[in-house]
């Protein structure tokens, strides 16, 4: 038996398939797991951007749209029989409350991402729906490359948004964690006033007579301030309020101890002493 192209080996019978073999080569296509195909839900009130949407996707190996919906009922209805990867809802489908149909959509298919489409929106509107449940928004008039680019990567994990929108976003991040509530902001005025008087190195005792409230209620008062400060002791108190120049408010000197009275004339004669 002759071999069909120059340079082959020449066997016979099964022969010639172990000669393949041999040379490393398999006499017939190895079968390899075909790719899971990621299936989209399309929810639009427009047959023409549904219609369009599907052949985009059609043409490529790893999309296939699985169900269209004309809206938001039956976006969730078809999300629950399809369990699709991705769905494509239009914002006026999502309007007026998008968080309560992404979470309908998210409770008929779980991890299910959901993408935005919109003829036009503003910055703050595509903030909200990200931040009521969406994985991305896109404009319907965004290249169509941009549509098979934008499923692949929310299917990654990833927030598909506009440049203009990651910026805003990094700002309102950035803004958000500027306002961030610090330990120390959370310190009441009495717990400021006796921390006040424990950097004067007045005790318990002290500070509570001072402040007409019981001892217990001052290590009451310190308990809580360890726990907001996340010190364990006095001496870490005291480090951590010089540290971060805790704003507290004034005190005076610490109490003295009251003076030992003075015995009296009778106590001081001794024992069995008479007056002339």
């Amino acid at each position: 038996m002759t071999a069909d192209w120059v340079g082959a080996p020449s066997f016979g019978g099964w022969g010639y398939l172990e000669g393949w073999r041999r040379f490393g080569i398999s006499a017939m296509p190895s079968q390899q797991t075909p790719k899971r195909k990621i299936k989209v839900l399309i929810a639009d009130h427009e047959a023409v951007f549904r219609l369009g949407l599907k052949k985009l996707f059609g043409v490529e190996d790893d999309l296939r749209v699985v169900a269209q919906a004309q809206d938001a009922a039956q976006s969730v209805v078809l999300a629950k029989e399809f369990r699709p990867d991705v769905v494509f809802v239009q914002a006026d489908i999502a309007r007026p409350n998008p968080g309560d149909l992404f979470a309908e959509i998210a409770r008929a298919a779980a991890d299910t991402k959901i993408v935005v489409t919109a003829s036009q929106l503003s910055e703050e509107e595509s903030l909200k729906y990200v931040e009521g449940g969406a994985s991305g928004v896109i404009l319907k008039t965004a290249d169509p490359a941009q549509f098979v680019k934008c499923t692949r990567r929310v299917m990654q994990g990833e927030v598909w948004l506009g440049k203009r929108e990651v910026a805003h976003m990094a700002k309102r991040l950035g803004d958000v964690q500027a306002q961030q509530v610090r330990p120390r902001d959370t310190l009441t005025s009495r717990e400021k006033t006796i921390i006040s008087y424990l950097m004067q190195g007045w005790r318990n005792r002290e500070i509570a007579r001072h402040l007409s409230i019981t001892e217990q209620t001052v290590k009451n008062h310190l308990r809580t301030v360890y726990d907001k400060l996340g010190v364990s002791d006095r001496l870490e108190l005291v480090l951590y309020a010089i540290h971060q120049r805790l704003e507290l408010p004034p005190t005076g000197a610490p109490p003295r101890p009251p003076a030992k009275q003075p015995a009296s004339n009778v106590d001081l004669e001794p024992h069995g002493a008479r007056h002339s």
